[in-house]
């Protein structure tokens, strides 16, 4: 059978059960079986005689077999099969007294017994490793490691060149130097589960790598049936080769497994790549990592792989770059709206705000795509760029669609970007009093601006802000909606359209056919703008917000939907490093908006211990006297109820005591039974494995209940926002909040992106030790943004001194989103920061860390950058041609930025 890396491990291994617990690990072909990577290395098993044996301590010895027998168990079932040794020939060479053991195995299974009697039949030589215990005062191994020494003299200097067959039998190594050489080496660990082992998993890719090479054996049958000489019944039902390990240390260079191993795996890197870097060929370097010789070439084998990563994906991320470029998009050259939009704003642009306005209608105007990331601080005024962008897509008489997250969010900016137009003509320019009141880039007092100049006779203006899609089309049946991108005076009303998958189908398909006639509008929606019933045919813009709440399937299918390809800018919020950013987004242009606008005060921020009651009391009584003078306070938890277990993780610390936090003998008494309950219904303290387990997380709709019964509270109005709540009720529940009829927002972490109350001040997290740093930045940047002091409680149950406690620490010294960032990125990964899509078990990037291989990731961006300049097609180099195809084909979220 020819083997190849895209074989699949059903039509090599027979045992169903192993190919399964496989699969579960996500090794379904030979090559992910290559690239399912160890996570360490053991250390050697060092070479003791019997009577240097200490228990508990694994060593390996070499031993003849003096004697066995199987035993039958009748009570129990099975057999145990009793081998005595005697490594007397072994200690002479020790300069120790030699001395006997007894080898003990246990199995159900006949054949199994059959063939370790075969080979340790009595006289045979053997190289053993395993763990000593005692037992009824005699020297004892439980299943060890054993390998069988052909008889007599081998090869020269001891070198083993592959299963050595005399008479019937095949032996594992040709002489006791050369198997206690292969038995001592360091061993891989992988991780595991529990249905497949390390060892299991090292077995199993020994076994490709020998197939491979061309010396390992199909596995087709059953050994009992077909060979129960040279093929090993597993314990589990899997089947080896003899020879599971490949050749030995002095003939890995030159040996049958390593030459045929290059045959069959070619090398990715360009040779002068790999030479310049002293890199490992890919056949050497699996094998060094598979079944290393010692740690140094373990080492440099994973460093090969892991620049290999970084050069296939860095070439890819170039390549990708270059051929956005050749793709046609809509210039948009018109500025005259936007720069219109500008002046009629009622607060000075911030440097930074400019700057990128400007860089992005420079791209704007090619004729090529554009590829954008924003990057900006909570409340840096990235919504002022992007509406910015998208009339300049409508001023040159094309269609932008803005994409939000939530449904919440899109009728925000829907309210926004609509008062934002109204501006234009007028409302809240010119000498408006109110003008020098508001706060920079703050919604609300845009719409608030809009809705009063409406009320002193603009009636235009009231109606484009309540009914921009009622407005635009009343107005749009009067003259032809393809002019209104023609002449100035029609550019001053462009259409704003909200599309949810919440609204009522007439409003819905209203809103689809203003977006199918491609005149020129500007679409605010939600996942809606992904389906197929959306068409916008003159579609020039494309902004996501909130990027990493999208998967890459639907931001393509808005690209695709048309011949012409539309520019792209995404945004988020989430602050992300530099260097993650050069892995992530190498394929954008990517802008900082560092710069927050005017008037804004610092978060204060507070950690604060639950246990401690003292604090607790103060902090709701600051809640208080802050609700009294007018502002609004956000409580966060992570789960919807009690019951819902899969609102938030599995394991947090500690039972909810609000009622110590007053005097009340009441209160005392309710957090006393509410612990109580919480006690009774927890898990054990200790799971499966020992470690402890901690109660469960708080619910919305337990905080909700017990806040509304303190004494802090009384007389105040609570409300509650999850995200199993139907549009209509979200709606509002916002709109109570934001008028001060339900000053207290208890919610999940729906509120985290958009939610903008300006006279929010407060926030109350809770579990915040179980958030990540950026979402808790995150979070912490719903308050504040009305130019009043406010404050971030974050309320913990972490250990003195552990990572979360660490954590914490780190979001109360800070409010740099870029510090923020790469202190979560060192704590938890780029996996979890930048979102699921991205953790190494689910993208090519099996070794790759942006934090730790920051010089790795240059390098291999600057050599594969002067290689596409030469050779952009990759003719020249083949295999890595068709390695960056694969990683382009299973990584888009990878290439496009999720």
């Amino acid at each position: 059978m020819s083997i190849t890396l895209n074989t699949t491990m059903s039509s090599i291994m027979t045992n169903k059960r192993r190919v399964g617990a496989l699969k579960s690990l996500g090794v379904v072909t030979v090559g992910d079986a290559l690239t399912y990577y160890p996570f360490r290395v053991a250390d050697p098993v060092p070479l003791r005689a019997l009577r240097e044996a200490r228990i508990g301590e694994r060593m390996a010895f070499s031993a003849s077999v003096r004697g066995m027998r199987v035993v039958p168990m009748n009570v129990r079932r099975g057999y145990r099969l009793e081998a005595v040794v005697d490594d007397g020939d072994f200690a002479v060479s020790r300069h120790i007294a030699g001395a006997a053991a007894r080898l003990v195995f246990f199995s159900y299974k006949k054949q199994y017994v059959d063939w370790l009697s075969m080979r340790l039949r009595s006289g045979a030589i053997v190289v053993i490793a395993g763990e000593p215990s005692e037992f009824n005062g005699q020297l004892q191994f439980t299943h060890p490691e054993i390998m069988t020494v052909a008889p007599g003299s081998g090869p020269a200097d001891g070198e083993y060149s592959g299963v050595v067959q005399m008479s019937a039998l095949k032996y594992d190594a040709d002489t006791v130097e050369a198997g206690l050489r292969r038995i001592s080496r360091p061993r891989p660990v992988y991780h595991a589960s529990s249905r497949i082992s390390s060892e299991h998993i090292h077995e199993s890719i020994v076994q490709c790598i020998e197939l491979l090479a061309g010396t390992g054996q199909d596995l087709p049958g059953d050994a009992a049936t077909e060979a129960p000489q040279t093929m090993k019944p597993m314990e589990d039902g899997g089947i080896s080769g003899a020879g599971t390990a490949p050749a030995d240390a002095e003939s890995r260079s030159g040996n049958a497994v390593a030459v045929g191993l290059a045959r069959a795996i070619p090398d990715v890197l360009p040779e002068s790549v790999r030479e310049s870097n002293h890199l490992l060929h890919r056949a050497e370097a699996f094998l060094a990592i598979h079944d290393p010789l010692n740690t140094a070439d373990f080492k440099r084998a994973i460093g090969t792989m892991r620049y290999e990563e970084a050069f296939v994906s860095q070439t890819a991320l170039l390549q990708s770059r270059s051929n956005v470029r050749k793709d046609a998009a809509l210039p948009c050259a018109g500025v005259a709206l936007r720069d219109r939009f500008i002046e009629s704003l009622p607060f000075p642009l911030t440097g930074g705000q400019r700057e990128i306005i400007d860089d992005i209608g420079v791209d704007m105007a090619r004729e090529y795509p554009m590829q954008r990331l924003l990057q900006g601080e909570v409340g840096s005024g990235k919504t002022v760029v992007a509406v910015a962008a998208m009339l300049q897509a409508a001023g040159s008489g094309h269609q932008a669609v803005l994409v939000a997250p939530t449904q919440v969010l899109a009728e925000q900016h829907h309210a926004t970007i609509s008062a934002m137009l109204c501006a234009i003509d007028g409302v809240g320019t010119g000498d408006d009093p109110s003008r020098d009141a508001l706060s920079p880039n703050d919604p609300a007092d845009l719409i608030k601006a809009a809705e009063s100049a409406a009320d002193d006779g603009d009636a235009k203006g009231r109606t484009a802000v309540k009914h921009p899609v009622k407005h635009s089309g009343a107005r749009s049946g009067k003259q032809d909606g393809a002019a209104h991108a023609q002449s100035d005076a029609n550019t001053r009303h462009v259409p704003v359209i909200l599309l949810t998958g919440g609204m009522k189908l007439a409003a819905r398909r209203r809103a689809l056919a203003l977006a199918a006639s491609g005149d020129p509008c500007i679409i605010v929606a939600t996942h809606a703008a992904f389906s197929k019933t959306f068409q916008a045919p003159n579609l020039a813009l494309v902004v996501i917000d909130e990027q990493h709440r999208f998967g890459v399937e639907q931001r393509e299918s808005l690209r695709t939907k048309n011949d012409v390809v539309p520019h792209l800018l995404v945004m988020t919020a989430t602050p992300i490093p530099r260097t993650a950013a050069m892995t992530w987004f190498g394929d954008l242009d990517i802008s900082w908006l560092t710069e927050l606008p005017g008037g804004r005060k610092p978060i204060r921020t507070f950690v604060v211990p639950e246990n401690d009651g003292r604090m607790m009391g103060s902090m709701f009584a600051h809640i208080r006297g802050r609700i009294d003078a007018g502002e609004r306070a956000y409580v966060v938890c992570p789960r919807i109820d009690a019951d819902d277990e899969s609102d938030g993780d599995d394991d947090t610390s500690g039972a909810l005591q609000i009622g110590v936090y007053d005097d009340s003998d009441a209160y005392r008494r309710e957090s006393a039974a509410a612990a109580a309950n919480t006690a009774a219904s927890a898990p054990s303290q200790e799971d499966g494995d020992g470690a402890p387990s901690r109660p469960p997380l708080h619910s919305v709709a337990e905080i909700e209940r017990r806040l509304s019964s303190l004494p802090q509270f009384r007389g105040i109005r609570f409300a509650t926002l999850t995200g199993r709540d139907d549009d209509a009720t979200k709606q509002q529940v916002m709109a109570d909040f934001a008028d001060g009829a339900t000053p207290v927002l208890v919610a999940t972490t729906v509120i985290e992106v958009g939610v903008d109350v300006p006279q929010a001040s407060c926030i109350v997290i809770f579990d915040a030790d179980r958030y990540g740093l950026s979402q808790l930045h995150q979070l912490r940047g719903r308050v504040g943004r009305g130019g009043t002091d406010s404050w971030a409680f974050l309320i913990s149950r972490a250990e003195d001194g552990g990572p979360a406690q660490q954590r914490l620490q780190v979001i109360q010294g800070t409010l740099d989103g870029a510090q923020i960032a790469q202190a979560d990125l060192e704590f938890r990964g780029a996996g979890d920061v930048l979102g699921d899509a991205q953790s190494g078990g689910k993208s090519g990037l099996k070794l790759l860390r942006v934090v730790k291989d920051v010089k790795i990731i240059a390098d291999a961006r600057e050599r594969a950058g002067r290689l596409l300049a030469d050779d952009p097609d990759l003719s020249g180099e083949v295999e890595l041609a068709g390695a960056v195809l694969d990683f382009t084909r299973g990584n888009e979220t990878f290439l496009t930025s999720s």
